[in-house]
């Protein structure tokens, strides 16, 4: 089989060819037919140590269940599945416990023809996605989900601020918030992406390198009941300014870097809640593929690459060319 390597801090990424795995106890063994990039990805090959003969890279797939371990229903053989890439979170829905990690780091992930995952880790594949669009959605649907309605409690008819338009998790987040009637807006350093965002329903759009925009969005929106970020950096400190009395701020990225001040008399005169979250737990993850495949949701794909293209791919996503999910096709 066909994998892709790991091997060295801010180096290309090798293909190899490898022995297939074999299922054991309660595993799985998919034969994947699409895999999907995540800044994540970029920035374990840019920031990250490696030992050994190095990680598949890979956080996303689809595909089909070729064989099983002794411990899983051989029934589950050819059933269509996509992956859950949020391991062993724990016990407490509020928080990841401290064995928690996500596939494809540490642990071998979904850049490669097959992998063998704990059958509690897959899931049927809505019926109305291909494989390519199946694998567009667990780990940005899901960490956009739980942004969206566990942590901000998105309400219908709510305004919703998206930032960074154009990445997977903020352009699910600017589907289930319209597919859950809320007023969304979004922001962007591309004028093309805000009109594409507005093509998608968005009302309205703001270029965060204006200086004015805050400014602007504020004379048009008039306030914020919710942003979802996923930035971070020195902008951040702008947002507590936009937001509507009982805001919240839902928080997962750090593209533009640590978050240097706040007005702290804003956030608590304005009683404003701020929301770190991190990927959510296999009822969230159950809920969110309910909430696609019930309103027949379909993700953005920017590109899809053959396998043994990833390195363009990933210096596509390093590039923030992209609008939409980046895809690999393996099979």
């Amino acid at each position: 089989m066909k994998a892709v390597f790991f091997t060295k801090r801010d180096q290309p990424l090798e293909i190899r060819e490898i022995k297939k795995p074999k299922p054991i106890k309660d595993q799985v063994l998919v034969r994947l037919h699409a895999a999907a990039l995540n800044h994540r990805d970029v920035w374990t090959q840019k920031e990250q140590p490696v030992t050994g003969a190095g990680i598949i890279l890979g956080s996303d797939g689809s595909g089909v269940i070729e064989d099983v371990g002794e411990e899983a229903n051989p029934l589950l053989i050819g059933m269509e599945v996509v992956i859950n890439p949020s391991l062993n979170w724990g016990n407490n829905p509020i928080v990841q416990g401290d064995s928690f990690k996500i596939l494809g780091y540490p642990d071998n992930g979904t850049f490669s023809d097959y992998l063998v995952i704990s059958k509690n880790q897959v899931f049927e594949k809505p019926e109305h996605l291909s494989y390519e669009q199946s694998a567009a959605v667990p780990l940005a649907g899901l960490t956009a989900y739980r942004a969206l309605f566990s942590k901000a409690r998105l309400r219908a008819k709510e305004k919703v601020l998206i930032t960074g338009v154009g990445g997977g998790a903020a352009l699910w987040a600017v589907q289930f918030a319209l597919a859950y009637q809320a007023r969304v807006y979004v922001t962007s350093g591309s004028e093309e992406k805000l009109q594409k965002a507005k093509d998608l329903g968005a009302l309205g759009g703001f270029n965060y390198k204006d200086p004015e925009w805050t400014k602007i969005a504020t004379k048009e929106v008039g306030g914020f009941d919710i942003v979802i970020d996923s930035a971070g950096g020195e902008q951040f400190s702008m947002l507590p300014d936009l937001m509507m009395p009982g805001g919240r701020i839902a928080l997962f990225g750090r593209t533009a870097g640590n978050i240097p001040d706040l007005s702290t008399r804003t956030l608590y005169w304005k009683q404003i809640s701020i929301h770190g979250t991190t990927m959510g737990t296999r009822d969230e993850f159950l809920s969110m593929l309910d909430f696609v495949e019930s309103r027949k949701l379909k993700p953005i794909i920017d590109k899809i690459y053959p396998l043994d293209q990833v390195e363009t791919a990933m210096r596509r996503m390093e590039a923030g060319d992209q609008f939409g999910k980046i895809i690999l096709k393996i099979a």
